[in-house]
Parts: C-alpha cells; sequence; structure tokens
C-alpha cells in the first residue's frame, strides 16, 4: 500500500489560482450544527419548565385570612405585612407562588382585590397567607 502514495505523499496540497484558501473560521462554520427545527429548543425548554398548583385553603384557613383582612382594613398604611400569593402563568397551566413585603394601602371588597403600598395589586382568591412581623 505504501507504493500507491509514495509519489505524492510528500507533495504540498494542491492550490487553485482562481479559488482562494478559505480561512479556518469559515471553513469550520461549514460543520457547524444547524437547528432544522427553529423554536424546538424553545418549545421543549417551556414544556420542561415547572409551574406550581394553586394551594386550595380550607375553610379555617379562609376565616383566619378574613380575621387578618378585617384587622388589616382598620390599619390601613400603617402594618406592614408579608403577603404570600399566587400568580398564574400566562402560557400554561399552574403558575408560582410569591411572597412581597409591604403595607397594605387599599381593601377593595367589592373587586375583591388587596393593593400594596408599593402598587402590587393582588386578588383575595389567589392569597395563600398573610403574615404581620411581630405578632
Amino acid at each position: 500500500m505504501e507504493e500507491k502514495y509514495e509519489k505524492i505523499i510528500n507533495l504540498p496540497p494542491p492550490t487553485s489560482a482562481s479559488h482562494p484558501r478559505m480561512a479556518r473560521l469559515d471553513r469550520a462554520a461549514q460543520f457547524a450544527p444547524f437547528a432544522a427545527l427553529s423554536g424546538y429548543g424553545d418549545a421543549v425548554a417551556e414544556t420542561a419548565r415547572l409551574t406550581d398548583r394553586q394551594i386550595e385553603l380550607d375553610e379555617g384557613e379562609i376565616e383566619r385570612l378574613n380575621r387578618t383582612l378585617t384587622y388589616l382594613s382598620s390599619h390601613l398604611g400603617s402594618t406592614e405585612v408579608l403577603v404570600t400569593y399566587f400568580v398564574p402563568d400566562r402560557r400554561k397551566s399552574g403558575g408560582k407562588y410569591l411572597t412581597e413585603r409591604a403595607a397594605v394601602a387599599r381593601l377593595d371588597c367589592e373587586s375583591g382585590i388587596m393593593t400594596l403600598s408599593c402598587g402590587t395589586d393582588i386578588p383575595f382568591d389567589k392569597i395563600l397567607k398573610i403574615e404581620i412581623p411581630g405578632e
């Protein structure tokens, strides 16, 4: 087998007079992976993203929240609270729980919305718990 290539094994690589040599970076780009299905990776990542289900409160927990809301209605703006509430996901079922620390600026019982001093509006039915630090 050595005899077949003996004449050309030590020759320099051929060069073309009409086509210049391609830069290594450009040559490497020819072999880079390519996404045949655009958006597929994003769809897989979205499916893999976890969401929580909203916890259903029992009657005792609902009564405790109602007592806390009644107390806060007479202490608007002066009592800082820790509110844990559910935020539904816009793209898929479920959502996530957030906790904010702020004073309660407004309680609208007709629309069922609590407004915090930081501007966050929280529907009553999304509240998991309200804690008053120091009490």
